[in-house]
């Protein structure tokens, strides 16, 4: 493992970026692919995609983040679930990256659990801001917040309702 992979400890307020989940499928479609067949070099798959590399990498440490792949010397390879999303259809896609998110991303998981504990199955946004906020900016913390919603959609982990500022099990399978 490189010193990148190593060195984050993903903890509960670990800040989560700004990447949409349809960049993280499109960077392990395109590195599952051939030429690269699940290892590509940062900047040639940047170029491929017509993305500087700067934009490409938070993406890429994301993948790593969420242990679908690894990112080490310039270098991008997929896991094995990394490689079996890339070639898998939508609900199985679904499937997989719940599983990841809830097993990698500490804040999704606790964000679940709070609403598989209450009776409600509901909570507030506020309950989850302010104890990201004992760890980082009010920003931050929305930002981060902002990231685990818009995964936890797509996996359709938890809802939220951004009417009623509402995390709920409404929708989720």
């Amino acid at each position: 493992m490189g010193a990148r992979s190593a060195s984050p400890v993903w903890g509960l307020a670990a800040f989560l970026p700004k990447v949409s989940t349809n960049l993280l499928a499109g960077l392990m479609e395109a590195v599952a692919a051939p030429p690269f067949n699940g290892t590509a070099d940062l900047p040639k798959i940047a170029s491929d995609l017509q993305m500087e590399i700067d934009e490409l990498f938070p993406v890429a440490e994301t993948l790593q983040m969420l242990r679908f792949a690894e990112v080490e010397g310039g270098d991008i390879k997929l896991a094995e679930d990394g490689l079996a999303f890339a070639h898998a259809a939508v609900d199985e896609r679904k499937r997989i990256f719940l599983r990841h998110l809830l097993t990698y991303v500490p804040l999704a998981a606790h964000i679940r659990r709070v609403l598989d504990e209450r009776a409600s199955h509901s909570a507030r946004k506020s309950r989850f801001i302010d104890e990201l906020e004992d760890f980082m900016s009010e920003e931050a913390a929305d930002q981060t917040l902002r990231a685990v919603i818009r995964w936890a959609r797509y996996a359709e982990a938890f809802a939220y309702d951004d009417e009623n500022a509402m995390f709920s099990l409404e929708n989720p399978t």
